[in-house]
């Protein structure tokens, strides 16, 4: 296990492994400046009335006399508790000092539901209605800030722990401001407030950096908008920290952002976090006549832009639970569900391909109307199959069906074993499914399961995961294709093949072919001691189970092996589709004892 850990080690980078030694020396001795900081948030109304000509856009209600928390609502007419968890009630100290508060509480459970009302998308619901001439919504607006600043001082409690959740905090803020247009002409009492925010992030960020995710980014933005922001508005030290940002968000474009447009978080959830961010990045600097960013970055995020159009059903907005899930979304302008990705989509690809993603009238060109960006007319080109090499996923799709292969390019530390999971479309439904994430602190069993691959529809072998889970964010022994064909298209069949070896010698080769109304699956076991289960997460339907073929009004799959079958069993299995949401799914598990081949044919 030592070797693995340094094996490990290695692999996050000798570079990222200092910015955490040094991060954690500097809050343990003091020497981190973070420690000593102090910030007083001036009174009165954060936002004055808006005053200029009403509009009457779509606004987000989720928080309209209810609260609304990882996409699920329950009627609530009182400003929330900062410190109460919506999870389990339980209370967060609030007195304390951020930093002499633990990262993980049993008492408390998982500290994001503390963290969920304090990201502030209630406040860009009500800059929404303000803007419509609602004056209760505008009443509401200050009076619920208000209410924040005296629960939350600089910096005692929680919810001053996590420097991306300040970062969140600030760039929502920010978009209400725009909203309203009051960014050039804003109340000393919020910039105060954004000023607290910076003060917070800019100790800390190199912290951020050395995680290789979004919380870089998420902090760079942050910076960038908040200090430019205060420079707008007369304080001289707004320049430094939008400097500081700046360098940032090209940096982490650069390293984060494959060339075909992959993150380096292999979790879509995430990958959207990322790139609201940078749209909400750009749709600042376009309307603040700031600098262009670098030729390299938007290269970056056309990219990323399309990478998510791929990933995301243009019939349903859904996408495949691929990777880490927290319920993180940015940009709250629309009361759609939570799962709906096209928004984000339809933004970025106005933005930074001047190309609308999608046809018709939906509400994913909501955004665009609030944010003062006509719709391009032109669209982008139509999806066909593809492998995005960099990342690690080949794409499959035809007239009738569409699907996505996972293979092992971990050049980041992945965070679930899900190597060859496969997520299989028809008509906008999801019919093979990932099982996502539940929680972060649920308890080990739902890390296990949630991020094990027993979530996944792949094969288990010998009972163990793909790769050792060394804590709750890391693995060990970073799986690599061992086997690759490229992806071939022969007239209406399409073919892929991937492969890898664990570190006990088990093999698993898995080839996909599709055709217009047929789907074939051909796994290849060997190196296993006792048994191996390919497992299949299916949707929820009336599946019937009849010898070795398995029927729904969906499609049918027949089962076919060169050895034995030793056991075919439609089981109970589990799946979180919204965060700490969990529902039963049927799954059907094929369990052999000896090396062979099996062949799964899917009719549709």
């Amino acid at each position: 296990m030592i070797l693995i850990k340094a094996k490990t080690a290695l692999a996050l980078g000798l570079l990222n492994l200092i910015r955490v030694f040094v991060y954690q020396l500097g809050i343990k001795t003091g020497i981190n400046k973070v420690k000593t900081i102090t910030s007083e948030v001036d009174t009165g109304d954060f936002f004055d009335a808006y005053v200029d000509p009403t509009v009457s856009y779509p606004c987000n209600q989720q928080w309209t006399d209810q609260h609304t928390y990882f996409g699920h609502s329950h009627c609530d007419l009182s400003i929330p508790n900062w410190h109460q968890s919506c999870l389990n009630s339980a209370l967060a100290p609030s007195d304390k000092p951020w930093y002499l508060i633990g990262d993980f509480n049993d008492q408390l459970g998982d500290i994001k539901g503390v963290w969920e009302a304090s990201r502030f998308d209630w406040l860009i619901g009500f800059a929404q209605q303000a803007k419509c001439g609602d004056e209760i919504a505008q009443a509401k607006l200050n009076t619920w800030l208000i209410d924040w600043v005296s629960n939350n001082p600089p910096y005692k409690g929680v919810n001053w722990k996590c420097g991306q959740e300040a970062s969140i905090r600030v760039m929502h803020l920010a978009l209400a401001a725009f909203l309203l247009k009051q960014t050039h002409n804003t109340s000393q009492a919020l910039l105060s407030l954004v000023k607290a925010h910076l003060k917070r992030i800019s100790p800390t960020i190199l912290y951020a950096i050395a995680q290789d995710n979004n919380h870089g980014t998420s902090e760079a933005a942050a910076l960038y908008i908040g200090g430019s922001w205060l420079s707008l508005n007369g304080d001289a030290d707004g320049e430094k920290w939008q400097k500081q940002g700046l360098k940032w968000l090209e940096n982490r474009a650069h390293s984060l952002i494959e060339n075909d447009g992959s993150f380096s978080q292999y979790s879509v959830t995430y990958h959207r976090v990322m790139l609201d961010t940078y749209s909400l990045a750009e749709v600042w600097r376009k309307n603040h006549n700031l600098a262009e960013f670098s030729s390299r970055l938007y290269l970056k995020l056309k990219a990323a832009t399309d990478w998510l159009f791929y990933f995301t059903d243009s019939k349903s907005g859904d996408a495949p639970n691929l990777g880490a899930n927290d319920g993180a979304r940015l940009i709250p302008l629309t009361a759609t569900g939570y799962r709906d990705f096209r928004l984000c989509v339809q933004l970025a690809s106005a933005l930074f391909l001047d190309k609308s993603a999608y046809k018709g009238d939906g509400d994913f060109n909501i955004p665009l109307k609030w944010l003062n960006i006509e719709k391009p007319y032109e669209y982008i080109t139509a999806k066909e199959s593809k492998d995005f090499d960099n990342g690690g996923y080949a794409f499959l799709i035809n007239d009738n069906a569409q699907l996505y292969l996972n293979y092992p390019k971990f050049k980041f530390r992945p965070s679930q074993c899900d190597a060859l999971h496969i997520d299989f479309w028809i008509g906008g439904g999801n019919i093979f499914r990932d099982g996502g994430t539940f929680s972060y602190n649920a308890g080990q069993k739902y890390i296990d399961y949630y991020g094990g691959v027993k979530s996944h529809n792949t094969v288990e072998f010998d009972g163990h995961d793909q790769m050792p889970r060394l804590s709750r964010f890391l693995l060990g022994n970073w799986l690599k294709t061992s086997v690759k064909k490229a992806l071939t298209v022969e007239g209406d069949k399409q073919t892929f093949t991937a492969g890898y070896r664990d570190q006990f010698g088990c093999e698993h080769t898995r080839t996909i072919n599709l055709k217009p109304n047929v789907f074939t699956v051909r796994d290849t076991l060997s190196g296993f001691n006792d048994k191996a289960i390919i497992r299949l997460r299916l949707t929820p339907a009336n599946w019937q189970l009849i010898d070795n073929s398995l029927t729904s009004e969906l499609c049918t799959i027949r089962f076919s092996a060169d050895i034995v079958i030793k056991r075919i069993e439609l089981v109970t299995g589990f799946e979180s589709r919204y965060y700490y949401q969990e529902s039963e799914i049927p799954v059907l598990e094929l369990e052999i004892h000896e090396p062979g081949i099996i062949t799964t044919e899917i009719n549709f």
